[in-house]
């Protein structure tokens, strides 16, 4: 999958980003070709090897009409994180690395989910507030929309599925103590 100049690109946990220009540097003896990315977030160049940029993740932004869809899983139901923090870190940490923008969204519904159960770690809140900027930035980007017409969107997606999370979670925590009481 080869990017060409002008084009945008999700570079993952950093971002949208525009390719502005495939160049071959010097490594060594073998002159490799490069992309230079410019990311949206931070007005920073980064270089990605053009044989690397499967490995790191980098990728074409959803289409428009995957938005819809990565809404409807924003707002569905989700599995309860596991309740050891490191575990569940290393578990987001994971997904965030992939650059799949439903992997982040799942992220950001877990860790949306425990803000309002308990206050998050400094890290697992800073993971929070950069999952949430991900999924804004390339959906208002994908959409053509300023980020303060898809935050509302976002949190209305967010308390849908912390709701039907608890409705779940009560329910099936009665049946469970049934359940265990029955034995």
């Amino acid at each position: 999958m080869g990017f060409k100049v002008g084009q945008k690109v999700v570079y993952p946990n950093h971002g949208i980003g525009t390719i502005e220009q495939i160049e071959q540097k010097q490594i060594g003896a073998v002159a490799l070709p490069f992309y230079t990315l410019r990311l949206a977030a931070t007005n920073s160049l980064v270089l990605v090897p053009v044989s690397n940029a499967v490995e790191v993740g980098l990728r074409r932004p959803i289409s428009a009409i995957e938005c819809e869809t990565l809404f409807k899983a924003l707002a569905t139901d989700f599995a309860t994180p596991p309740s050891d923090w490191k575990d569940r870190f290393k578990d987001f940490s994971d997904k965030m690395r992939t650059g799949n923008i439903f992997e982040v969204a799942e992220v950001l519904k877990h860790l949306s989910f425990l803000s309002q159960m308990k206050p998050l770690s400094f890290r697992e809140q800073r993971m929070l507030e950069r999952s949430r900027y991900l999924f804004v930035s390339e959906l208002a980007a994908v959409c053509r929309q300023p980020e303060c017409n898809i935050e509302p969107r976002v949190d209305a997606a967010l308390t849908q599925a912390c709701s039907r999370h608890n409705q779940r979670s009560n329910g099936n925590g009665r049946v469970r103590v049934a359940v265990a009481g029955a034995h």
